[in-house]
């Protein structure tokens, strides 16, 4: 009896910053590339905008976080957030504020 052995292939992860948490379950995110011109090798900065899943809503504009590519979750979300990397700014410069 032959047994199969199923590898799964890692799940691409980009770094990315919330731009938008208006949507329900739902985060806009920019990810910024650095790209390099093929005959004069600039580098330059390339910016673009994917949907991803935020179940819980927990993630907030200004928050950079870690994503994973999953399976289609709707006509346009293709990412799901898995951790916060950093807090917003503004968001804990008024907590301290209030304190």
């Amino acid at each position: 009896m032959t047994h199969f052995v199923r590898h799964q292939m890692s799940k691409k992860k980009l770094q990315s910053i919330v731009v938008s948490d208006k949507m329900q379950k739902t985060v806009v995110v920019e990810v910024e590339r650095v790209k390099e011109h093929p005959k004069y090798k600039r580098r330059f900065k390339v910016h673009k905008k994917y949907k991803a899943h935020d179940e819980k809503g927990e993630f907030h504009t200004g928050d950079t976080v870690m994503m994973e590519a999953t399976r289609p979750l709707s006509r346009e979300k293709r990412w799901r957030i898995t951790k916060k990397i950093t807090i917003n700014d503004k968001q804990s410069t008024m907590n301290d504020n209030n304190s």
